[in-house]
C-alpha cells in the first residue's frame, strides 16, 4: 500500500508545481480539472503524514516504555489512532469515480401512477433541492412540464458545488440517486382512503465542465422550434420560444420550454444534451471494460426500483444497501445524507472487494 502512496505523492508534488503556473489558469476547464485532482490528492497526503507520524509515535513509546512504565500506557491508545488512521488512508486509495467532483443534471419523471406520480414527482425535487441546499448547493431548474393537478410530468434541475474536492462533489453523492423511487400513500384523488403504490423514475448525469469537452458541430444536430404549452397542453406562449433538439449521430432528444427566450431555451438544451451524451460515452466504456469500474450501488439497472417510501408508516427503505428508517417525513424535508452515505459506504465495500481487500 505504501508503495502506490509513493507515486501518488509524487503526482501530488508536481500538481503544486502545474497550479503555481499562470498559464495554466489561463484554461479554466484545465484548472479545474487539476484543482479537483490536487483536492483529491491533498487527503491522501495529509492521511499518509498521519499514518507516518503515529507510527513514529507508537516506536518512540514503545521504546521509552521500556525505561518509564508510565510510557507503557500510551501504546494501546496510539496502536487504535494507528489502525484507524491506516484504514483511512486504506480507503482513499480505493479508485475514485473520476466524475465525482462534477457538477449533475438530474431529470425527474412521472412513472406508473397517473397523477400521484407526478405529485411525487415534485415531492422528489422539493427533497432534492432541500438536500442541496443543506450541503450549500445551488439549484436552478432547467425545464418543467407540469400536471393538472399541481405535480410534475417530468422536470429537469442542475445542482451545482463550489468544492474543489471530489469526495464532496455533487455527482460523488446524487449518482446513487438514479432509478425508480417507488410511493406507497394514499393519493389526495383517494376518496375512500386506500393506499396506492405508484413511481418516479430519476436520472442523473455528470454535468459537462465545458462544452469543448464533448462537441457538437452545427451538423451534428436538427433543432425545431415550437410555442410552450403548460398542464393539459394549453399554449401559454405566442412565440416559438420551445425548443427541440436532436442529436442525429445518437438519437437523443432534449426539449426545453421553461424560459421565454428562445436562446435561453436552446442553451438549456444544449448543457442536458452535453451531458446525455457524456453519459453515453462513459456507458459504451464500460460496457467494453466490464465491470472495470463499476460499483455494486452504480451498476443497478435504471429500471430497478431503488427505494420504497412508505408514508402510512413514516418509514424509508434503500433496496440496494439494506438501509431502513421511520423518519420519511425528514427525508422528505431534505435530510438525506444517512441515505446517501449508506450507498456510499457499500460503494467503498465493493471497490475494496474488487481490489482483493476483506470487506
Amino acid at each position: 500500500m505504501l508503495e502506490s502512496v509513493k507515486g501518488l505523492l509524487a503526482e501530488h508534488k508536481q500538481l503544486q508545481e502545474q497550479l503555481s503556473d499562470a498559464a495554466v489558469h489561463q484554461n479554466p476547464a484545465l484548472a479545474k480539472k487539476l484543482n479537483r485532482r490536487y483536492a483529491e490528492l491533498n487527503a491522501i497526503v495529509a492521511a499518509y503524514d498521519s499514518v507516518n507520524h503515529l507510527t513514529e509515535d507508537l516506536a518512540a513509546a514503545k521504546e521509552l516504555a521500556k525505561e518509564d512504565e508510565a510510557f507503557a500506557a500510551e501504546v494501546p491508545g496510539t496502536e487504535e489512532k494507528l489502525t484507524a488512521a491506516t484504514e483511512k488512508l486504506r480507503r482513499l486509495l480505493i479508485p475514485r469515480d473520476p466524475d465525482d467532483g462534477r457538477d449533475v443534471i438530474m431529470e425527474i419523471k412521472a412513472g406508473e401512477g397517473g397523477a400521484e406520480s407526478a405529485l411525487f414527482a415534485a415531492d422528489l425535487l422539493r427533497m432534492y433541492i432541500q438536500y442541496a441546499n443543506s450541503k450549500g448547493w445551488k439549484t436552478e431548474i432547467l425545464d418543467k412540464n407540469e400536471s393538472d393537478l399541481g405535480g410534475y410530468k417530468d422536470v429537469q434541475i442542475a445542482i451545482k458545488s463550489n468544492t474543489t474536492d471530489p469526495a464532496q462533489g455533487v455527482y460523488a453523492h446524487l449518482k446513487y440517486e438514479g432509478g425508480v423511487h417507488r410511493v406507497q400513500r394514499v393519493p389526495v384523488t383517494e376518496t375512500q382512503g386506500r393506499i396506492h403504490t405508484s413511481a418516479a423514475g430519476v436520472l442523473v448525469f455528470p454535468e459537462v465542465d465545458e462544452p469543448e469537452e464533448v462537441e457538437i458541430g452545427p451538423n451534428d444536430i436538427r433543432i425545431d422550434v415550437y410555442r410552450s404549452s403548460g398542464p393539459g397542453g394549453q399554449s401559454v406562449n405566442t412565440t416559438d420560444s420551445a425548443v427541440r433538439i436532436t442529436h442525429l449521430a445518437t438519437g437523443i432528444v432534449v426539449a426545453m420550454q421553461n424560459e421565454k427566450s428562445q436562446l435561453q431555451n436552446r442553451e438549456a438544451a444544449m448543457r442536458v444534451l452535453r451531458a446525455r451524451i457524456l453519459a453515453a460515452q462513459q456507458e459504451a466504456i464500460e460496457a467494453e471494460q466490464s465491470a472495470a469500474r463499476k460499483s455494486q450501488v452504480k451498476s443497478v439497472d435504471r429500471s430497478e426500483r431503488i427505494r420504497t417510501y412508505n408514508f402510512p408508516e413514516n418509514r424509508i427503505a434503500d433496496h440496494r444497501t439494506g438501509y431502513k428508517s421511520y423518519n420519511l417525513d425528514q427525508v422528505m424535508d431534505g435530510a438525506l445524507e444517512p441515505v446517501v452515505q449508506s450507498a456510499i459506504q457499500m460503494d467503498e465495500e465493493a471497490r475494496l472487494a474488487a481490489l482483493g481487500g476483506e470487506k
